[in-house]
């Protein structure tokens, strides 16, 4: 079954308030933190603010794409619990982890099964392997048939524009389901109406 829900590029704090407060929250929550070219983009003062509240029992996730060192001490001591890594190899991605002791998300953007099996240099390293389509800030599918090979034990988390009507059809597969786009309006803000139909979708018994 799928193991967990990420709602990614939260921007503004009535939404992060009712995502936090929902009866169903998800386990985890994205934020961008330095990709500019995303709609979903949050400067750094206005990040410090929003993620500066009782997450209670959510798991804030900061997405990165290639930081810096500079940008790293920068957001070093903010209310993250992960780093989602973006352009990072496996050398780097170690360095980050061991420097500021954060669990680390790596995401690997996939066309093929070469790029699938990239997932092996990072085992020893990332505590989830997000699986994402090419299309960064561009709501963007793969063939997500594409893991099949990946064994059960490694813990997968899958994103490329995946809709709210798309989740039954994951209901056997021990994934975690990244959203975003999907949860949007027209205008590409984040649609609370859309965010409730998802949570509930993820109620415990």
């Amino acid at each position: 079954m799928i193991r967990d829900l990420k709602i990614c590029g939260i921007s503004d704090p009535k939404t992060l308030n009712y995502i936090l407060n929902h009866p169903h929250p998800p386990k985890f929550i994205g934020f961008i933190t330095n990709y500019k070219k995303s709609k979903r983009y949050v400067t750094y003062d206005n990040l410090k603010n929003l993620i500066n509240v009782d997450k209670k029992k959510t798991l804030f996730v900061s997405v990165l794409v290639s930081p810096t060192n500079e940008l790293l001490e920068k957001i070093k001591d903010l209310n993250f619990d992960y780093y989602q890594l973006y352009d990072v190899d496996p050398v780097r991605t170690f360095e980050i982890k061991t420097k500021y002791k954060i669990k680390i998300i790596s995401a690997l953007t996939i066309s093929n099964k070469e790029d699938v099996d990239k997932y092996k240099d990072y085992l020893k390293i990332s505590n989830i392997i997000l699986f994402d389509s090419k299309g960064y800030h561009k709501s963007e599918s793969f063939d997500h048939n594409l893991l099949e090979q990946v064994p059960n034990e490694v813990n997968k988390m899958i994103a490329g524009n995946i809709q709210i009507d798309d989740i039954p059809n994951f209901k056997n597969k021990d994934f975690i389901i990244d959203l975003s786009g999907s949860i949007e309006n027209n205008e590409g803000k984040k649609d609370v109406n859309k965010i409730d139909r998802l949570l509930r979708l993820f109620a415990k018994p």
